[in-house]
C-alpha cells in the first residue's frame, strides 16, 4: 500500500490538475509537492524526448537499473516506454536476462550500457574501465546523457520503492509478459 494517498485530479486546485493527467501513481504521489513534481516531469521529459542519446540504449539502461534495484514500478513503466520507442521483444527481455547473468544476445554496446547500469545501481559509480569503454564508444554528449539518465533512474527506483508505489493495472500485461526476473 502506498505510503501517501494518491491524489486524483478532481481533488486538486485547477492549476495543479495537469500534473496527474497521465494517471500514473507516481504523479498522483508526487503532486503532494507540486513544484517538485513539475521539475521531475520536466527532467524526465527532456531525457525521453530531447536528449541526444539513442532511445533504445537509454531504455535498455533504465530497464537494467529497474531490474537490479528491484523497482517493479519503474520496470513496468519503461517496458511501455520502450515499446513506444520501438524496442523489440528481445530488447524488452534483455534486462532480466542480463540481471540473471545470462547472455541476452544484444550487441556489445547495448551490453556495455547495461553493465554500467548494473554498476551504478549496485555501487556508487560505474567502474573506471566501464567508463573508458563507454567513452571510446559514445560521443561525450551521449556519455553525459547516459550517465545522467542512469543516475536519475537509480534515484527514481529508490523513490518509487520508498513510496511503495503499485504498478497501474494497465501496465500489468507487459510486466506479465516480460517479468523482471528471467526464468531459469
Amino acid at each position: 500500500m502506498a505510503v501517501l494517498p494518491l491524489i486524483e485530479a478532481e481533488d486538486l486546485p485547477p492549476e495543479h490538475r495537469d500534473i496527474v493527467k497521465s494517471g500514473m501513481n507516481l504523479h498522483k504521489t508526487m503532486v503532494h509537492s507540486p513544484e517538485t513534481s513539475r521539475w521531475s516531469q520536466r527532467v524526465g521529459g527532456y531525457l525521453r524526448y530531447d536528449a541526444a542519446l539513442d532511445p533504445r540504449l537509454r531504455e535498455l539502461g533504465i530497464l537494467q537499473v529497474a531490474c537490479i534495484a528491484g523497482s517493479e514500478y519503474e520496470y513496468a513503466q519503461h517496458l511501455r516506454i520502450g515499446r513506444e520507442f520501438g524496442m523489440s521483444d528481445a530488447d524488452l527481455a534483455a534486462a532480466a536476462i542480463e540481471t540473471a547473468g545470462g547472455d541476452s544476445g544484444l550487441e556489445p554496446l547495448a551490453r556495455l550500457v547495461m553493465r554500467a547500469a548494473r554498476e551504478m545501481t549496485t555501487g556508487h559509480a560505474a567502474r573506471p574501465e566501464t567508463m573508458r569503454e563507454l567513452a571510446a564508444a559514445l560521443s561525450a554528449e551521449h556519455l553525459v546523457d547516459l550517465i545522467f539518465t542512469l543516475a536519475f533512474y537509480v534515484g527514481f527506483g529508490r523513490l518509487t520503492g520508498s513510496f511503495e508505489l503499485e504498478v497501474e493495472p494497465n501496465r500489468r500485461p507487459l510486466l506479465d509478459r516480460f517479468p523482471m526476473r528471467a526464468a531459469g
